[in-house]
C-alpha cells in the first residue's frame, strides 16, 4: 500500500482500513505460533502499513485542529 492511496480516503475508512490490518497482524501472529509456513516479510509490511494509515489519521486531526 502507498501513501499516495491514503490521501484520498476519509477517517472513517482510514480507521476501519487499522482495525482490518490489526486483525491480520494477529493472525499472521497466531499462524506464527502455531508453526504453519508464512513469509517472514509479511510482519514487516503489515507492521508499515498500519504506521503508515495511523500517520495520515495524526495528519487528518492536525490540519482539523489548525482550521478552528
Amino acid at each position: 500500500m502507498k501513501f499516495i492511496d491514503l490521501l484520498k480516503k476519509n477517517p472513517k475508512e482510514l480507521c476501519a482500513l487499522c482495525a482490518e490490518l490489526k486483525m491480520e497482524h494477529m493472525n499472521l501472529r497466531i499462524l506464527s505460533k502455531t508453526m504453519q509456513n508464512i513469509k517472514t516479510s509479511a510482519f514487516r509490511v503489515c507492521k508499515k502499513d498500519i504506521a503508515r494509515v495511523k500517520t495520515r489519521l495524526t495528519q487528518l486531526k492536525k490540519t482539523k485542529v489548525r482550521r478552528k
